[in-house]
């Protein structure tokens, strides 16, 4: 893998910095909890076709009394595109070559009515540069005060930027995690967005403060909800609502294939999915 330059090695940093955090977060809620449940951090490699270093990561993963898994991965990985997947990633198709660091988290928690929930944010090089992500909430029983309070969060944090980064990334989550064989969404959204090119030091603050605004939120609703009773009726619904999850992240999601087919470390990209889903 070429050399990281400023750019490559601030976002890098950054992204590690965040799991750091969130993890120690976590964790601090299981102890809450009475647990003693830690992450356990498993380095990989990547190796590119010709055999050269192509970069790796770290996945961090942990299976709790309040989380029933959790999967924590900031990957840096950079080398060539298959001429097939270059053609799709803007840049690429004249120059091959690319460089990818980014965070990834999903969380799948016990109780049923504490809501699963994805985070991403990522950083791209090709012969073009642009920051994407994003976070979403996914409860089997939502809840309309976790709702409101996550997408007051998130809007919140896009308009310190851009009064337009809501309406447009809010309404970009509602498309995009949308399970269209069975016409349902996989949640009750959040925002997604893709290719914020150019101004590198405004679109690396609005990546920040996704990743604040996560760390904020997302914690506050797991504690609301953690200690709330259940009855087996509504374990039916989490795992039913787990499937709908696996269906999205092994047939639509960006994130699945981009890993795929660059060749990164199978364990940390299928880290999504639940420990037991059912279907009916």
């Amino acid at each position: 893998m070429k050399p990281l330059d400023d750019q490559q090695t601030t976002t890098r940093s950054w992204f590690e910095s965040l799991r750091d955090r969130i993890c120690a977060e976590f964790e601090a809620i299981e102890r809450e909890a009475g647990s003693d449940a830690s992450f356990v951090f498993t380095p990989w490699d990547r190796t590119e076709s010709d055999g050269s270093e192509g970069g790796g990561g770290v996945r961090g993963q942990m299976t709790g009394q309040v989380f029933e898994k959790v999967g924590v991965n900031v990957s840096s990985v950079g080398g060539t595109f298959s001429p097939e997947f270059a053609a799709s990633i803007p840049g690429a198709d004249e120059d091959p070559s690319f460089f990818a660091t980014g965070i990834s988290l999903v969380a799948h928690m016990a109780n049923p009515h504490v809501p699963a929930v994805h985070m991403n944010t990522r950083f791209l090089t090709t012969t073009r540069r642009w920051f994407g992500g994003g976070a979403d909430l996914n409860p089997a029983i939502p809840n309309d005060e976790d709702t409101a309070a996550f997408h007051a969060r998130l809007r919140a944090a896009c308009a310190a930027h851009d009064p337009t980064f809501y309406p447009r990334f809010s309404k970009w989550a509602e498309e995009y995690f949308w399970l269209p064989h069975r016409n349902v969404a996989r949640g009750v959204g959040g925002i997604f967005y893709d290719r914020l090119e150019d101004h590198f030091d405004a679109h690396f603050a609005f990546t920040r403060d996704v990743g604040e605004a996560f760390l904020d939120i997302f914690p506050q609703i797991v504690r609301r909800r953690m200690n709330q009773p259940f009855t087996d009726e509504d374990r039916t619904k989490l795992l039913e609502y787990r499937g709908r999850y696996v269906e999205f992240n092994l047939l639509y999601d960006r994130g699945t294939l981009f890993g795929l087919k660059t060749g990164g470390n199978i364990d940390a990209i299928l880290m999504s999915l639940p420990p037991v889903a059912t279907w009916s």
